[in-house]
């Protein structure tokens, strides 16, 4: 790998590359020193059976084979998932799937085995108050309105503008969904207020085998294209990933070397208005600090500048009643032969900063972990996409990120990183 140094980053030699991908989210590591799960086709077969097969985290579970054997040695493909020690008692870490597999000298057999996933579910109530503007001006508005997907169930959507001459849900080019709303400038102002709620539930995504298998597909190599603020084709952003990955050909490879040299080289920095504007380019020139944004956008444009297609959901969290500041972004990447794979290298940057760990600490390397296939039950995504054009469209240029309610008078776009000036709340309401 080249010495990119002189930045002071922190960088992964390739000698280590074996041990990273295998003590990482579908790795595969046997209970026994030395010993290897995977080989050639076994001579015989061994029966293998759990007391459970679907565990809850924390949980714990016999393997055992027939015929019974005390030279039996386990491995799991999936240790951070569910790990196995040697007299086969197999204890669920976090969401996902894993195969527990035993050999004995030539025999083999193995038992698929899965930790439930989380959910959380509740209603969230924005309120937006645009009577502050004066009369005679025409106000729009736009609000993300968040849709079910493999990941949740959104419900009884609802929304109030009494005062509006317009409002309605519409739906943008790329799909995103939103509430728009319009006022007259002949509106009297008092009446320029609008409500949307909706009922919601986030299953936690559970970390997949991660079994690569031939190449992206056209769907997935569109995630190759780049937008204003995440380049394509820029030679900054290829030239700092190719000293990240250096000779690694694989996806899972290139992406997890990603993943790893973020969290080790970025920092979250709440000073950072809003969630950031993920501008790659100057955060890898500049301070390697931000918000989320920042951070996923810059592990979105490293992937994708060495093949890896990858990509940005934006949401709001589902965890204090005051949701006001509780946007969020995540990112996936894809993995041909298993298909999209969540990471969130910006929410263990957070978790470093909340609780002052330092990264090398087991608290920080277990939330690195965590965060690498899995996203948590805490979030509602809203919208996808960068460079927007809303529906219909707005006066100003395209948005950098739709997740936040945006709003223009008479043209001119509002602070819609500043909810006490413009206005508009979020409170969330967990269900019992």
């Amino acid at each position: 790998m080249a010495d990119i140094s002189r930045r002071g980053f922190i960088t992964l030699g390739l000698g280590s590359l074996a041990s990273l991908t295998l003590a990482g989210c579908g790795g595969s590591t046997t209970s026994t020193a030395g010993s290897s799960a995977a080989g050639s086709a076994a001579a015989s077969s061994l029966t293998v059976s759990a007391d459970s097969t679907e565990l809850e985290k924390d949980a714990t579970a016999m393997v055992s084979v027939d015929p019974a054997s005390d030279s039996v040695k386990y491995a799991s493909s999936n240790e951070h998932v569910i790990s196995i020690a040697e007299d086969g008692t197999a204890t669920a870490i976090k969401a996902g799937e894993a195969t527990i597999t035993a050999t004995d000298g030539d025999a083999s057999g193995e038992v698929k085995m899965s930790v439930k996933p989380a959910t959380r579910s509740g209603k969230m109530t924005a309120n937006i108050d645009l009577t502050a503007y004066e009369k005679g001006k025409g106000v729009r508005l736009w609000v993300p309105v968040p849709q079910s997907d493999d990941n949740q169930e959104i419900s009884d959507v609802a929304f109030d503008a009494p005062g509006a001459t317009t409002s309605a849900i519409n739906t943008d080019a790329l799909g995103n969904q939103m509430l728009y709303v319009e006022w007259a400038a002949d509106a009297d102002p008092a009446t320029r207020t609008a409500t949307l709620s909706w009922n919601g539930t986030r299953t936690e995504v559970g970390c997949p085998e991660l079994v690569e298998d031939g190449e992206p597909d056209e769907e997935a190599k569109k995630e190759l294209e780049g937008s204003k603020n995440v380049p394509s084709n820029n030679d900054q952003i290829t030239k700092v990933a190719e000293e990240i990955v250096g000779d690694e050909k694989t996806y899972l490879g290139k992406a997890r070397l990603v993943y790893d040299w973020v969290v080790a080289n970025m920092n979250r920095d709440d000073s950072v208005k809003g969630c950031g504007e993920g501008d790659v380019c100057s955060l890898l020139a500049g301070s390697m600090t931000g918000k989320c944004t920042d951070i996923n956008s810059t592990f979105i444009g490293l992937c994708r500048a060495v093949g890896v297609p990858a990509r940005e959901h934006f949401g709001i969290r589902m965890t204090d009643a005051d949701a006001t500041k509780g946007q969020h972004c995540w990112a996936e990447w894809y993995l041909p032969g298993t298909g999209w794979v969540a990471a969130d290298p910006a929410d263990v940057l957070k978790a470093v900063l909340k609780n002052k760990w330092d990264k090398s600490s087991d608290d920080a390397k277990a939330t690195q972990e965590y965060y690498w296939g899995n996203w948590d039950e805490k979030r509602i995504q809203q919208t996808s996409g960068r460079d927007l054009t809303l529906e219909p469209a707005q006066a100003a240029e395209p948005l950098n990120d739709f997740n936040y309610p945006y709003a223009e008078v008479d043209g001119a776009p509002l602070d819609m990183y500043d909810p006490a000036n413009f206005v508009y709340t979020y409170t969330f309401e967990e269900s019992k």
